[in-house]
């Protein structure tokens, strides 16, 4: 393969996954490790690639609307924990379930290692942890990785997504509104409204900081919501609209939880 060829080739490469290490080069264009390295260093130099160690990634990597999944993943971190134990609580062993990505749906990990049942998620935290610490069997569609969110996301159809069906599907929010479940990017919505034609139920994991903050699109209107779980710092204006739409609510005592919480984290 000549060099123009190669340049050709790897580029198509990085804009088809986030990374591709230098071996997976080395096999796409036939030519030997020291060559994928000079290529790789011509079109860093280039701006058309970034370098990273073992590989290259594209200098434009997919960006979501929306604060970061690592810095989320600590705030309100009690009553995340005690939100996701009661999420957990409903699934029975064998029975499919949907987890959408989030940090606390996030959370659910901790309490599903005991449990044997099919996940389909499309967070990569969650497919992780629940692969190194438990036995479900877990299932992600395809699509673009989004390391900031740490989610795959895909608005095309034969995402794996249609092939999959539970009675339960878990989401986490950035916010509720009496408009409904509110999200910040209109692919999170897209990505996000495929996985709910595939579940009978919506169970929505929301910390009571939710119903205080706004953003500008709704996922879906309450009355798609089956139940939701918060914390007791929801007030009362807030637990009425909840109760005034017909939705399950189920409040957890964070104060309880959270000695649970530093002993098992």
């Amino acid at each position: 393969m000549h060099e123009k060829e190669r340049h050709s080739a790897i580029l198509q490469a990085v804009k088809e996954r986030p990374v591709v290490t230098i071996e997976e080069l080395v096999s796409l264009t036939e030519s030997s490790e020291a060559t994928v390295r000079r290529d790789i260093t011509a079109l860093h130099a280039q701006n058309r690639l970034r370098r990273v160690r073992g590989g290259a990634e594209a200098i434009n990597q997919p960006h979501l609307a929306g604060t970061p999944f690592t810095v989320n993943a600590m705030k309100n971190i009690a009553a995340k924990r005690a939100v996701a134990k009661a999420a957990v609580e409903l699934c029975q062993d064998g029975e499919p379930i949907i987890i959408n990505g989030g940090t606390t749906t996030y959370q659910m990990v901790h309490y599903l290692t005991h449990r044997i049942m099919p996940v389909f998620t499309n967070s990569f935290p969650i497919a992780e942890y629940l692969l190194k610490h438990s036995k479900n069997v877990v299932t992600l569609p395809g699509g673009t990785i989004y390391r900031e969110q740490n989610i795959i996301l895909s608005p095309f159809e034969n995402d794996m997504t249609q092939n999959f069906s539970a009675k339960r599907m878990f989401t986490s929010t950035q916010a509720i509104s009496p408009f409904g479940i509110m999200e910040s990017d209109p692919l999170l919505i897209l990505a996000e409204q495929k996985l709910l034609s595939q579940a009978e139920e919506l169970i929505v994991l929301a910390d009571s900081s939710k119903f205080k903050t706004h953003s500008s699109l709704v996922l879906c209107k309450l009355s798609r919501i089956s139940m939701i779980i918060t914390d007791s710092g929801i007030d009362e204006r807030e637990a009425a609209i909840v109760r005034d739409a017909g939705i399950k609510l189920k409040i957890v005592d964070v104060a309880i939880d959270q000695k649970e919480s530093s002993l098992s984290a």
